[in-house]
């Protein structure tokens, strides 16, 4: 079955589409070639990406890794017909090595991580991810947690209501949206998402409004990432990725906002890097880079991907190869 055809099959089999699906596969490939190959897919979700990665790879065993407990329940039974080479856990991403170690295979071949939000999430108005729909604030990923966007919004002083909605919403009004908030919650508490929307398109300069399209959506942004700490998580995980990989594996991220994919950035950057110190006629072996990149900058989506799954529009993709061991 080919790569196109995969993304095919896999679209037809569940409605479901995996972003840069034929870009992942392909990145993935090479190190998925030799004897019982071990990939991780860090973000499983619908669990799209890894049955593609089952159905090209038939000595492949996939260790699937999601917080979401509705996640882990249709991936489950979507990767029903793989479970002999499947190892699906409900962890956290930040956790991959203790995962592993867990399992007993501590180096893979592979790992990818799909961050953001999963099609669940963002389809089930009671999750209240999204500010389309009336819903309670929650936002949890996993939701035996406690701390709610509910929690967040009535509970954070607004100082540190500005700081997560500029840091983590990049929201040039942030102090604005942080001090409405705080004085409509005096009144009542902010319960919905529909709340929470209209004080900030409130908030929002009139002209900034009219450009950019839903006013809410960096404020949205910011408490999804707070409540699941989503770029801690990230900051953990992706370094342990890469310290399990074996010689030849490889990485791939595809990150939907910019703070993900900074972030992305920095640490691949850091592995790539020769560190030995300047002016030595010879550069230092254990100073040298244990990893290349992949990918030049960051890959995005073409048009018809686009066209045919709006949800691509904002993905970035990265991806790195160990070359050293160390």
């Amino acid at each position: 079955m080919g790569v196109t055809a995969l993304s095919e099959f896999s679209e037809q089999t569940s409605g479901h589409v995996p972003v840069m699906l034929d870009r992942v596969l392909d990145l993935l490939a090479p190190a998925l070639s030799g004897p019982d190959p071990v990939v991780v897919d860090a973000n499983l979700g619908l669990g799209g990406h890894a049955q593609a990665l089952l159905a090209a790879h038939p000595s492949l065993h996939l260790v699937g890794i999601d917080r979401d407990p509705t996640a882990i329940e249709r991936s489950t039974a979507r990767l029903a017909p793989y479970a002999e080479r499947t190892t699906i856990v409900r962890a956290v991403s930040d956790e991959l090595a203790d995962v592993l170690d867990r399992i007993g295979r501590p180096k893979v071949d592979g790992v990818l991580f799909d961050l953001g939000v999963s099609s669940p999430q963002l389809d089930e108005a009671e999750r209240g991810f999204a500010y389309s729909y009336d819903a309670p604030l929650d936002m949890r990923m996993d939701r035996d947690q406690e701390l709610t966007a509910e929690l967040v919004v009535n509970t954070y002083s607004a100082a540190d209501l500005a700081r997560i909605l500029r840091d983590y919403g990049e929201e040039r009004f942030a102090s604005r949206v942080a001090s409405l908030i705080v004085k409509e919650r005096s009144k009542r508490p902010i319960t919905s998402t529909k709340q929470l929307a209209e004080l900030v398109r409130a908030a929002i300069p009139a002209a900034t409004r009219r450009t950019g399209g839903n006013p809410a959506k960096r404020t949205f942004q910011a408490l999804r990432i707070e409540v699941n700490e989503e770029l801690t998580a990230l900051e953990r995980a992706l370094p342990a990725a890469l310290d399990a990989l074996a010689l030849g594996g490889r990485v791939v991220v595809l990150a939907y906002h910019s703070l993900e994919d900074r972030l992305t950035k920095q640490v691949l950057a850091a592995r790539t890097r020769d560190t030995s110190p300047p002016g030595l006629p010879v550069p230092l072996e254990a100073h040298q880079p244990r990893f290349r990149l992949l990918t030049r900058g960051a890959e995005l989506p073409d048009e018809d991907e686009v066209a045919r799954n709006p949800r691509a529009a904002s993905a970035r993709l990265r991806a790195a190869e160990r070359i050293r061991q160390g």
